[in-house]
């Protein structure tokens, strides 16, 4: 599928998510009279710790109701993905989907994810999308020699709790405020991170 096709299937008929922000490929689903009636948007990761280089998440996937479209698209992405070299694939699924389209591809469910109050943080703001205070599941597939995924962490980790930490500039040493938009800044000054730029490029 082109992404511009791909992004306006899921516009049309995603029951919960707008079209994500990019993707690695798309892929279509038809019936035997050329009738689409699913697609698959496939991409890197969104949590940056699974984001190794052999991992792709399945970031979309929206279908008219067909039967058996979620689970073909599901078994032609990881296929696609083993094809271009990749040794796992991920996704998501919300609190009430039982998860049978993946079990039918092979995909095995990893863990239960606790609902989160917001995606909003400070390093990476975000408006509210209607998909808060909803638990949601992790699903891979994977190849035999595939590496483990890191343990799942807290989405918001140290990104909020670095507000208000007292920290230090790696220039003078000095106390380091943050930032009004509350990220905290990497030295205490425009004259310090001068400095540190002149030493790191003699």
């Amino acid at each position: 599928m082109k992404w511009k096709a791909a992004c306006a299937y899921v516009a049309d008929h995603h029951r919960h998510h707008d079209p994500p922000q990019g993707h690695q490929f798309s892929l279509g689903v038809r019936t035997a009279d050329s009738k689409l009636v699913g697609v698959a948007i496939v991409g890197r990761p969104v949590n940056r710790h699974f984001d190794n280089g052999l991992t792709v998440e399945v970031t979309r996937v929206a279908t008219d109701g067909t039967p058996n479209a979620c689970s073909a698209l599901y078994a032609a992405a990881w296929r696609t993905a083993r094809s271009a070299g990749y040794a796992r694939a991920i996704t998501y699924t919300q609190d009430g989907e039982s998860g049978a389209s993946l079990r039918a591809a092979g995909w095995r469910k990893v863990t239960d994810l606790p609902a989160r109050h917001g995606w909003d943080t400070p390093s990476r703001p975000r408006p509210a999308r209607g998909t808060e205070n909803i638990a949601r599941a992790l699903w891979e597939i994977t190849a035999h020699d595939a590496p483990a995924l890191p343990k799942p962490r807290d989405e918001t980790r140290d990104e909020t709790r670095a507000i208000g930490r007292r920290q230090r500039c790696p220039e003078c040493k000095g106390p380091v405020t943050a930032a009004a938009t509350g990220r905290p800044p990497r030295y205490c000054s425009p004259a310090c991170r001068q400095r540190a730029y002149r030493r790191r490029t003699r």
